[in-house]
């Protein structure tokens, strides 16, 4: 989920290092997606391992006598494991049955290759305890539910499929492999949505999800859509998008910014300048061109978006990277968290307000307010409980039964308790495309934990 800041703003201290050196290896992996009809999917057996299944003798019913005994039915360890690592399509099994030793696929690892990259200030030192095992979990689980879920999104985005029918086939996806629903109270705080789920079409460059009431937006063969979607497990988010296109005239459009994005992993790291890492995003995204209409148009790196540092339950940390160059000296540290995404266009560069939401969050420090409307109190306490100051669309609100928010909403908002988010557009005929990766910066090695064969 893209920062929305103005061109040009420096908004952290300086300091000076030179980024370091990194160099690739491995990288996780998901698994296997398949379709509803196939296996075993029909079987008797609930738990999948063959035990407990009854013969009935010819004759009918479970008698007496030997030929009429129960008895079990077993299957080969082989064909249980193959069927105890396969995901359904659309996705509702649950990630931790998948991998019940609760050892979830790490990321792709790059390491340092300064050996003074050691950590060792006490700040630092602060950041990389909190690296522990719980972390690590709960940030691999969202990333492979991550991966499960735009795995079956991929093979089910078509022309005529509408974007309510791809946001909620990517939203029941993620809940039902977290087995976290989010209808209880508090239960959205344990699992579930990082943030709405983003769709932008065309020149929508980032911020716009469909919401009841508003028209609904059917793909054509012509369309560019960018897929943007946040998979958190106590907090932890993992922030990854992807860009799909049904004419091979984009190609070279989503070639640009898979390639800036991947240059700017590259060139992050512990101790790695946010100037740098612009520079190298733009240099890798300005490189490319366009063909459509007989016209040559140039790539351009979107000037007023940034990529961004995470932290618990906060998409947006404080930390922010620029597509463009800049001066900003300030370094990475271990024990951050950051999402490295880039946005590549046809159009200006520059994004302007469009008119509706895409969502709301409380803000981070969201002042204490004498609130007037009865509404307003009722509907804080609902997001308190339920959302914290994850970012949030009206229909997660509808979906808990809430009605008639408006007004209060809007009282939140004017009172800086909330933040509204609305969609950010480019020239109209232009087209977007984004990808993203989440990064943790161990003490020494980076990890790309949204990563897998996709992007």
């Amino acid at each position: 989920m893209a920062s929305k800041t103005y061109e040009g703003r420096e908004v952290h201290p300086e300091n000076t290092a030179k980024p370091p050196a990194s160099k690739s290896s491995g990288a996780g992996t998901g698994v296997l997606l398949m379709g509803s009809g196939d296996g075993d999917g029909g079987s008797d057996d609930p738990d999948g391992d063959g035990e407990g299944l009854e013969v009935v003798a010819a004759g009918g019913g479970v008698g007496n006598g030997e030929e009429k005994k129960k008895k079990k039915r077993k299957r080969s360890k082989k064909s249980a494991a193959k069927t105890a690592k396969v995901q359904s399509s659309p996705p509702r099994v649950l990630v931790s049955d998948l991998f019940p030793s609760g050892a979830y696929p790490m990321g792709e690892t790059v390491g340092y290759a300064d050996e003074n990259l050691k950590r060792t200030t006490g700040e630092e030192t602060r950041y990389v305890e909190r690296f522990d095992e719980t972390f690590l979990s709960d940030y691999r689980e969202a990333a492979e539910v991550h991966r499960q879920v735009r795995n079956w999104a991929q093979q089910n985005i078509k022309p005529g499929a509408s974007l309510t029918s791809i946001a909620e086939g990517i939203e029941d996806g993620v809940r039902a492999l977290l087995g976290h629903q989010g209808l209880e109270t508090g239960d959205c705080l344990k699992g579930g949505m990082g943030f709405p789920t983003g769709l932008c079409v065309n020149n929508v460059a980032a911020h716009f999800t469909p919401n009841s009431g508003s028209k609904e937006v059917v793909l054509q063969q012509q369309d560019v859509l960018s897929v943007d979607f946040g998979v958190h497990v106590n907090g932890r988010i993992v922030d990854s998008a992807f860009t799909v296109a049904f004419d091979p005239v984009y190609d070279n459009l989503l070639a640009a910014v898979k390639d800036a994005t991947n240059t700017g992993i590259k060139t992050a790291g512990v101790d790695a300048h946010i100037c740098d890492i612009s520079a190298a995003i733009q240099e890798a995204m300005e490189s490319y061109e366009v063909e459509l209409n007989g016209k040559v148009i140039p790539v351009k790196a979107v000037r007023n978006i940034t990529g961004h540092n995470i932290k618990q339950y906060q998409i947006h940390g404080g930390k922010s990277i620029p597509f463009i160059k800049n001066s900003d000296q300030t370094k990475m540290e271990a024990g951050e968290v950051f999402a490295i995404e880039t946005f590549g266009t046809t159009g200006s560069g520059v994004l302007r307000d469009d008119v509706g939401i895409y969502g709301y969050g409380k803000s981070y420090d969201a002042p204490r307010a004498n609130l007037q409307l009865s509404s307003a109190k009722s509907l804080l306490k609902t997001i308190n409980q339920n959302f914290g100051t994850l970012v949030f669309a009206r229909r997660y609100l509808e979906r808990l039964g809430v009605t008639r928010y408006l007004a209060g909403m809007n009282e939140l908002v004017s009172k800086g308790i909330v933040e509204s988010y609305g969609p950010l557009v480019d020239t109209k005929g232009s087209y977007v495309a984004q990808f993203e990766h989440t990064l943790l910066l161990h003490d020494d090695k980076m990890e790309i934990i949204s990563r897998g064969d996709d992007y």
